[in-house]
């Protein structure tokens, strides 16, 4: 597996951890239970879905993957918004995680696009390689 592809698998793990950990801030009553539970899940979808991207056997399996990587760090990104809008934590963190999912959300998003092109002028031809598209 190639070094960008370890970089991320730690970056993305990391985030979801950091986010577990803010989740224990919010709020027991509502909106916070639904919150954690939905932030929780995108968060953790965006670091596991990764992993399971990196082993796709083919690159129809990778493309498909990294689509929902891209979609799991873009719902976090907006759970994390609804947190900072709503106020329901007064730590500067979810600032930060706020601008991660940003970030994950622009790699992830980019690399969708990099491999839907390449899927599509090359077909099925290119192995997954275990690499996130350039």
């Amino acid at each position: 597996m190639g070094e960008q592809a370890e970089q991320l698998k730690k970056r993305t793990m990391r985030f979801a951890l950091d986010v577990c950990k803010l989740l224990k801030q919010l709020p027991w009553d509502e909106p916070g239970p639904t919150v954690k539970r939905q932030l929780a899940r995108a968060a953790t979808g965006t670091a596991f879905n990764y992993r399971a991207a990196c082993r796709g056997r083919s690159h129809d399996e990778f493309t498909a993957k990294i689509g929902v990587v891209a979609e799991e760090a873009d719902e976090s990104q907006g759970w994390l918004e609804f947190i900072i809008e709503a106020k329901l934590i007064a730590s500067m963190e979810a600032g930060r995680l706020y601008q991660e999912a940003t970030e994950l959300s622009a790699i992830f998003s980019a690399s969708v696009g990099t491999a839907r092109s390449k899927q599509k002028n090359h077909g099925n031809k290119i192995p997954a390689g275990n690499q996130l598209p350039e």
